[in-house]
């Protein structure tokens, strides 16, 4: 079962046109910068205790309420869960599990489209 494999909420995806003035706010907050990456765009995570906010400045943040673009979960075997969730039929985004140069050895994953159109990812940290 998916549950088998997930281990609770590992970040919030939050775009912005303005990374400096996110990093101000949420510095004020509490928040400390624990990783930054240039990929495509600029990505920084940022932490308060056990919430995370990846934010990355895409230029192309809606500025409005529900401008969160994703919830990911924090998974320990990411093949596994994207198995079952193609058991069980559910929507991808994409049809394939992803991967990207975060953290020491990267990360992958993959996101599925829920019943209000929000993206759910799921997540392992490699």
């Amino acid at each position: 079962m998916i549950n088998d494999y997930s281990k609770g909420v590992q970040h919030i995806g939050l775009p912005t046109n303005d990374m400096e003035a996110t990093i101000t706010f949420y510095k004020k907050l509490g928040f400390e910068v624990v990783h930054e990456k240039v990929i495509d765009c600029r990505v920084c995570f940022l932490q308060l205790q056990n919430l995370v906010i990846e934010s990355y400045e895409n230029k192309d943040a809606v500025l409005k309420s529900g401008a969160i673009d994703h919830i990911a979960i924090d998974c320990t075997n990411i093949e596994a869960v994207f198995a079952e969730v193609k058991k069980i039929g559910l929507q991808f985004e994409k049809d394939k599990i992803e991967s990207l140069p975060f953290w020491k050895n990267g990360v992958k994953f993959f996101k599925i489209i829920g019943p209000n159109a929000e993206l759910i990812e799921y997540c392992q940290i490699l």
